[in-house]
């Protein structure tokens, strides 16, 4: 087999950059070209300051996908851009693999059945850091035993969406592990409105934005006489990029959507 071809949307960005050089690091993998609305021409390398790599970018997305023929565009772009993106990847039987978050259980649906219906593997990711698939794994599995749970997330005060899809998708599967359970005094009353932030499934979830921070999660559990907290904290983009490097593998070979890193490191 040759190797991957792969243009990264966002590559411009903080993360994108981050995917440059991975990409540009495996042998497996050929970068073909970087998506930005704002540049066409440039030398990606040039533009995100690792020098000349022969690689230019496109601000059009579409000449990409016919012309360029990637087998994997990876999406890091923001959530209406992602959401566009991938669906146009499919239709153009290009793999998605994406770490655009703000997605809706319905979007999500939407995608699924665009993927099956090509039968061309995508991928959606609410977090790309290991450690943070593991985090979210174990918090499942402690919720059996102590239902009472809440979520603190806190990121870069540039993002987008709040909560963020990690504290989403950690919400999603502690509630397959728990029943509903309103925590807190039954009479409880909120004299700041969202003081006990958001609400799902009877846990609460709840979104700090300041500059200085990257990506940051705990999950908090308490029980008579006790707390668990689970903690995952990325410093640095370099943490996501193992776990990129794994879906744009692993979407090859896939026929369909999977939601969430943690299906592919059980392959």
């Amino acid at each position: 087999m040759g190797k991957i071809r792969v243009a990264v949307a966002g590559a411009k960005g903080r993360m994108g950059r981050e995917a440059v050089k991975m990409i540009l690091d495996d042998e497996a993998l050929a970068f073909v070209r970087g998506i930005d609305r704002t540049e066409n021409g440039v030398d990606v390398g040039e533009a995100i300051g690792i020098g000349t790599i022969g690689v230019t970018f496109s601000n059009a997305i579409e000449d990409v996908l016919l012309k360029d023929k990637p087998d994997v565009l990876i999406d890091l772009t923001h959530p209406d851009a992602g959401k566009r993106h991938t669906r146009l990847a499919l239709e153009y039987g290009v793999r998605p693999v994406v770490g655009t978050t703000g997605w809706t259980p319905q979007e999500i649906a939407d995608v699924d059945k665009l993927s099956r219906d090509r039968h061309i593997g995508a991928v959606i990711a609410p977090n790309f850091a290991i450690g943070a698939v593991l985090m979210m794994k174990f918090a499942q599995t402690a919720a059996k035993y102590m239902p009472h749970v809440e979520i603190i997330e806190m990121h870069h005060d540039q993002k987008l969406d709040a909560p963020s899809g990690t504290a989403m998708k950690t919400a999603e599967l502690i509630a397959q592990n728990r029943r509903e359970l309103k925590q807190g005094h039954p009479n409880e009353v909120e004299q700041l409105e969202g003081a006990r932030g958001g609400y799902y499934d009877g846990l609460r979830v709840h979104s700090v934005r300041l500059p200085g921070l990257v990506a940051h999660q705990q999950v908090l559990f308490g029980g008579p006489g006790q707390t668990l907290t689970l903690r995952h904290d990325s410093l640095d983009r370099q943490s996501f990029m193992p776990g990129v490097n794994l879906a744009v593998k692993k979407v090859m070979q896939l026929g369909h959507l999977v939601y969430g890193l943690e299906h592919l490191l059980d392959d």
